[in-house]
């Protein structure tokens, strides 16, 4: 004979710890898509700008320290960062009344235009250009930047 109670039920822990976990997993699915659909809601469009003007001032660097300071390796960048500039006002719809704002960015134009008109020919010019357009960017980073 067994000593097994035949009115015992079986326990529902199993059942319990299942529909836990699966709770847990769909839980974390419904957070992702909506994270994700948050975020495609998000204008992109200030952060690109900053990621293209970055990548062209790494570029000028990179020319800088190759040694490669010709007009026409230079050239292209600044008027790159020239063309970028333009939108700044645009991307950053909400600081368009700031004027600090706007004096920074009419900075970034000054020094890029300032750039593009006399070309530095030297590694030494690209330099102090690098460092004209960087001080332009810090005034705004100093003040907006979180």
């Amino acid at each position: 004979m067994s000593n097994v109670d035949p009115n015992r039920r079986p326990s529902n822990a199993g059942r319990y710890a299942f529909l836990l976990i699966l709770g847990l997993v769909l839980g974390v699915i419904a957070t992702v898509m909506a994270m994700r659909a948050l975020n495609e809601r998000k204008d992109h469009f200030p952060d690109a700008l900053m990621h293209v003007q970055q990548w062209q001032m790494g570029q000028l660097k990179a020319a800088m320290d190759a040694n490669r300071c010709n007009a026409t390796d230079i050239l292209p960048r600044l008027q790159a960062l020239r063309v970028t500039a333009n939108d700044l006002d645009a991307a950053f719809p909400d600081l368009r009344d700031d004027t600090r704002f706007t004096t920074a960015s009419a900075a970034m134009r000054a020094a890029t235009d300032k750039a593009i008109a006399n070309p530095p020919l030297t590694c030494e010019g690209v330099g102090a250009t690098l460092q004209s357009i960087d001080e332009a960017c810090k005034a705004c980073h100093q003040d907006f930047r979180g």
